[in-house]
């Protein structure tokens, strides 16, 4: 698992920017028709699910849990192809979808670093990242009837956390591929 994180960083470093990007435009365009920000979120699912896939089936080294990165982006796809889709849902379907998807995310990420901590130091990365997807989701089942605006920024600000962690993490894993590849 570590050879494939740490052979695929730029994957996490991408998937990162990617969430970063989306964060910031949330925060930009808060008062644009929800959706907008159905097709937004459902163009930054896609791609982060797609990036998900590629890390899981790229590099024919690494053992581990590969199945957990393959989940979580084949989630990641399923939810932005029914986000670009349909993008007139309502507010309160897209709010499941996204509560969906970052709570299954989430757990992939913590199941994940469990795994890698067998591996390696410092894998809270993804796993505060994963609890923040699944805090995340819960706190959109659990206030549904957020406004508009609060539901835009609190996306945004989770994106925005998230893809920073993602980042790091990122930059872990290539110094972690040096110093595996000096061995």
């Amino acid at each position: 698992m570590i050879a494939v994180l740490a052979g695929n960083w730029w994957v996490l470093a991408l998937r990162g920017l990617a969430a970063v990007i989306f964060g910031l435009l949330a925060f930009f365009w808060p008062d644009h028709a929800l959706p907008a920000l159905v097709v937004i979120f459902g163009v930054y699912a896609l791609v982060d699910g797609v990036f998900g896939v590629v890390a899981a089936v790229s590099g024919s080294r690494g053992r581990g849990m590969r199945w957990l990165l393959l989940l979580e982006g084949i989630a990641g796809i399923a939810i932005g192809i029914i986000s670009i889709f349909w993008p007139g849902t309502t507010a309160l379907v897209l709010l499941y979808f996204i509560a969906a998807w970052a709570i299954i995310t989430g757990i992939f990420e913590i199941m994940t670093a469990v795994e890698l901590r067998r591996e390696i130091n410092n894998e809270w990365f993804l796993a505060l990242s994963g609890g923040l997807s699944v805090a995340f989701g819960l706190l959109l089942v659990v206030f549904p009837v957020a406004g508009a605006v609060a539901f835009i920024w609190l996306i945004g600000a989770y994106a925005l956390l998230f893809g920073a962690l993602l980042i790091m993490l990122a930059f872990q894993m290539r110094a972690w591929g040096e110093r595996l590849r000096r061995t």
